[in-house]
């Protein structure tokens, strides 16, 4: 008969585990660091995130015939389906010229907007299976998912350029105003994401709940339509609301870079030369006679309830106030991600 082989008995150590861990510079696993530690190791692993957001992109239409021009065809054509509906249908283009290139700017700003939260409210469960095998700042997700759509909205802008030369509006001064434009509101979209991502990752119905409030949002914040050019009836309050919610501030301010008809009609833009505010104008702009369209330039002579200023300064406050929100709100969580 064989000799019966028998383990020895595990050691356990003498002192407690925890100033055996301390002894030894043991860190629990999947700790929560201090924040600058989390920002410092963001910040390290930047090629990581820019790499997967651009091999994402690249991958994202390899199966389709058209490969990366769906791109630029998903908004086009989305635009074109409002056109369709509310241009010709319901007569939103009132008080706007150049309207397919107004149309065209609200639909890409407001894609980036839409897409970049859409996206984030899935992003932790979607990639649940490499949450629980690599350890990494797990904000680089949702990060890398809004560079994905950033480069996305970049390369529509190369398409709304040429409609606004088309268009007959054509470059000044004005259009470097879209740099800042776009900085902020994708700060607003990477704050927006990381909150979202949080709730998404804990509660799955968020993720099925934030595609039918963002469709809400896309009928109230001017994508299809001028606010100010809205009925008299509609309150003072309602109008500033629309008009200064995060979507509508980026797309705003995106007209005001892109087109100097936006600019020049805008309420409130009278010059001297145009006896400024005029009542009797502007009540025409909003009363028309009967079977006539408003004219665009008689709005300039309405009273300003939303100057360019006020625009400037939500679009800061959106960013800004998002941005570091959103990035406090999820590194609280930083533990809990990826647990059943």
């Amino acid at each position: 008969m064989g000799t019966a082989v028998v383990p020895a008995p595990p050691r356990v150590p003498d002192q407690p585990l925890a100033e055996l861990a301390a002894d030894y510079n043991l860190e629990l696993s999947g700790a929560r660091p201090s924040l600058p530690k989390y920002l410092l190791t963001l910040w390290r692993r930047r090629h990581f995130i820019i790499g997967y957001a651009t091999a994402r992109n690249v991958s994202m239409y390899t199966e389709a015939r058209l490969g990366q021009l769906w791109q630029v065809l998903t908004p086009l054509l989305n635009a074109g389906v409002y056109y369709l509906i509310f241009g010709l249908l319901f007569q939103a283009a009132r008080g706007v010229q150049h309207y397919p290139a107004f149309l065209l700017t609200g639909v890409f700003v407001f894609a980036f907007t839409e897409r970049s939260i859409v996206t984030g409210s899935n992003v932790m469960r979607t990639n649940l299976q490499l949450i629980r095998a690599l350890p990494f700042p797990r904000a680089s997700l949702p990060l890398a998912y809004v560079l994905v759509e950033l480069q996305q909205m970049l390369v529509g802008m190369v398409v709304l350029v040429a409609v606004m030369l088309v268009s007959g509006e054509y470059p000044s001064w004005y259009w470097f105003l879209l740099i800042p434009t776009v900085i902020l509101q994708t700060m607003f979209c990477i704050g927006a994401s990381f909150i979202v991502a949080r709730l998404g990752g804990a509660v799955q119905d968020v993720g099925e709940l934030i595609p039918f409030f963002l469709r809400i949002t896309r009928y109230f914040c001017g994508v299809m339509y001028m606010v100010t050019a809205l009925p008299a009836a509609v309150p003072a309050w309602a109008e500033k609301v629309l008009s200064l919610n995060p979507p509508a501030v980026y797309i705003s301010l995106a007209r005001v870079s892109l087109m100097q008809t936006y600019r020049l009609n805008a309420p409130g833009n009278a010059t001297t030369g145009r006896a400024g505010v005029d009542a009797a104008k502007c009540f025409l702009f909003h009363h028309p006679p009967p079977g006539t369209k408003p004219i665009p330039s008689l709005q300039a002579f309405c009273p300003a309830l939303v100057t360019n200023n006020d625009l400037w300064l939500a679009a800061v406050g959106w960013g800004v106030g998002f941005f570091v929100l959103g990035i406090v709100f999820f590194w609280q969580a930083e533990s809990q991600y990826g647990r059943g």
